[in-house]
């Protein structure tokens, strides 16, 4: 049987305080909130007010993306081991190919280039995709905007194009002497997608684009078998030209430097101003071309001299002008008066006291 109010009289103030005690608690549990405010600025507030349960969150949050990040860096750091690993792989693989024949380093270099950026270019997309970043809507993006990129990349991507055109034309190959983009000139150390390196003969390394190499005149130095030199002498008129061929042609004969085929050759080439011109031309390895032809022409000159030759050089004349006078001109002048002595001067001026005299007379 329930009991009535009047029975239990602190039964009706029990239940007041019990209703009332969730309204006195509510505001110091409740967090003022704004309907008009943003999400971060409302968030702002109760994280300054202490709010636990926002802050679990935010721990639980900075927990998660800290390991995200450790994750990203663990996977940064192996795709630039893999890179390396995978290129120095593949070039290793394209030397085991070529084991009975040397090895093509020009293709080593560039497939190796090549796999390491591709290396590259996915472990970043795997890091992307650690960090909470959608990687398709990133190559959607990409794809929209690959007319924007082709335009803004247009330097780099014509950079490997030429790269892969030179490496299926091979107008040189890493370790040959070329003179390229319009006078660069030293021997190839390596190709890659987008430059190609050269050393110069002062030890310089120059790099140079693809795209300049390919667009450009190339001159190969090492590819031909024998390099021909010529060397010009100018001897003088009254010297014997017979004699100063046969001295060009037994000092190519003598000089271990000059290939027998094909065969020197020595022939007057040009009548000048200062004497005549005798030429003699000779072919040289390759290897020797440099140091051969200077050691050539100093063994012709000491020959030239030796058996009386003179060798002409250019001389200077000096010439004093003055103004010219025609032959009639010279004789309608006038002669020119004759100075008067000076002992003819004095008799003809009067005496000082003859004057007095006659001035007392008058």
């Amino acid at each position: 049987m329930a009991a009535s109010p009047a029975a239990n009289p602190f039964s009706s103030l029990f239940q007041s305080h019990a209703a009332a005690a969730p309204a006195a608690a509510s505001p110091t549990l409740a967090l003022p909130t704004n309907p008009a405010a943003s999400p971060i600025v409302d968030q702002a507030k109760r994280l300054m007010l202490g709010d636990g349960e926002l802050l679990r969150h935010m721990a639980d949050a900075a927990g998660g993306f800290a390991v995200s990040l450790a994750l990203a860096a663990l996977i940064l750091v192996g795709t630039v081991w893999a890179a390396d690993w995978s290129s120095r792989l593949v070039a290793r693989a394209i030397g085991r190919a070529h084991r009975h024949r040397p090895a093509d380093t020009t293709l080593m270099s560039f497939v190796a280039s090549l796999v390491r950026y591709i290396v590259i270019v996915v472990g970043m997309i795997a890091v992307l995709g650690q960090l909470g970043v959608k990687t398709t809507s990133v190559i959607a993006v990409l794809g929209a905007a690959s007319l924007a990129i082709g335009l803004a990349l247009q330097g780099a991507l014509s950079n490997v194009a030429a790269g892969v055109m030179l490496l299926i034309l091979r107008p040189y190959r890493v370790g040959d002497a070329v003179e390229v983009a319009g006078g660069k000139t030293g021997t190839v150390r390596g190709l890659d997608l987008f430059t190609t390196r050269l050393s110069s003969g002062d030890s310089l390394n120059v790099y140079v684009p693809n795209s300049k190499v390919f667009g450009d005149v190339i001159v190969n130095m090492t590819s031909p078998v024998a390099r021909r030199e010529t060397l010009d002498f100018v001897i003088d008129y009254e010297d014997d030209v017979d004699r100063a061929l046969q001295i060009l042609l037994a000092c190519a004969a003598a000089d271990p430097a000059v290939k027998d085929k094909p065969a020197p050759w020595a022939r007057m080439t040009a009548l000048g101003e200062r004497g005549v011109t005798v030429s003699l031309r000779a072919w040289f390895a390759t290897d020797d071309y440099d140091t051969g032809r200077y050691d050539l022409l100093k063994t012709v000159r000491e020959a030239l001299e030796a058996e009386g030759f003179t060798f002409p050089y250019p001389q200077q004349v000096a010439v004093e002008t003055r103004k010219f006078e025609p032959p009639h001109s010279r004789r309608a002048r006038p002669a020119a008066p004759k100075p008067t002595p000076a002992k003819a001067v004095a008799k003809l001026a009067p005496k000082p006291a003859a004057e007095s005299r006659s001035r007392a007379k008058g």
